[in-house]
């Protein structure tokens, strides 16, 4: 059985902290075809739409359409902040191996 992905506490409050949910948007994660390992996420502010998978914490929202779940099932979303930067991360069991940048993997 594959299991939705899960949302931090971190990435909801960055999420607050953008003020995402004031302004009616929602991080959507999604999986499309290509990057260096044959799979890249697009993390998005977007409006939530029918088919998706809607997950909620502290008045904020991530949606993940139904073509990318089966690639982020049991999969992790944060938000990391360090010296080169911050961003919303991923930690994806499914992933076989990832490029240095993070936003690139391959199955």
């Amino acid at each position: 059985m594959n299991l939705p992905p899960k949302v931090t506490t971190r990435a909801f409050e960055r999420l607050s902290e953008i003020g995402a949910a004031t302004e009616g948007k929602a991080l959507r994660v999604a999986v499309e075809g290509g990057g260096c390992s044959g799979f890249q996420y697009e993390i998005v502010l977007d409006e939530a739409k029918e088919d998706d998978l809607v997950l909620t914490g502290s008045g904020q929202t991530v949606v993940v359409d139904s073509v990318s779940l089966p690639f982020l099932a049991n999969a992790v979303i944060d938000f990391s902040e360090e010296l080169i930067g911050a961003r919303f991360v991923i930690d994806n069991p499914n992933a076989s191996s990832s490029c240095g940048c993070g936003t690139s993997f391959s199955m």
